[in-house]
């Protein structure tokens, strides 16, 4: 089992894939990192050789990913609601911080609503 930048990498998987395990590397990131490494896209991670899995730890150390980047977002996002940023309130409020509509979608942000009812006086019990 491969090991790189603190995850462990699923043995069946091509490396290309394998990658974005890691967070911070996305699909198209693993593809030119392999390109310049000159290490077939297609080799699954098992079959890694001892120093083809160095060469792309080396690789991947250079690039910021997982703790570093998560700080990082989160470091982001702290500023944009400490100088008062529209962004920064629609993240502390945890709506959509992006300009998408909140009427009628958004339900993951904002979660399932429940409606008033039609306003009908319900039949007492005698």
């Amino acid at each position: 089992m491969a090991r790189i930048a603190g995850v462990n990498l699923p043995k069946g998987k091509r490396i290309e894939v394998a990658l974005t395990y890691i967070y911070g590397i996305g699909r198209a990131e693993s593809k030119r990192l392999l390109n310049d490494l000159k290490i077939d896209l297609n080799v699954k991670v098992d079959e890694l050789t001892a120093e083809q899995e160095q060469i792309i730890r080396d690789a991947v150390a250079k690039l910021v990913t997982e703790g570093d980047l998560r700080r990082q977002v989160t470091n982001d996002i702290k500023r944009l609601q400490e100088i008062g940023a529209y962004r920064g309130f629609r993240h502390r409020r945890r709506l959509p911080a992006r300009g998408q509509r909140t009427k009628t979608n958004a339900r993951t942000k904002r979660g399932k609503r429940v409606t008033m009812g039609s306003g009908k006086i319900k039949a007492t019990k005698k």
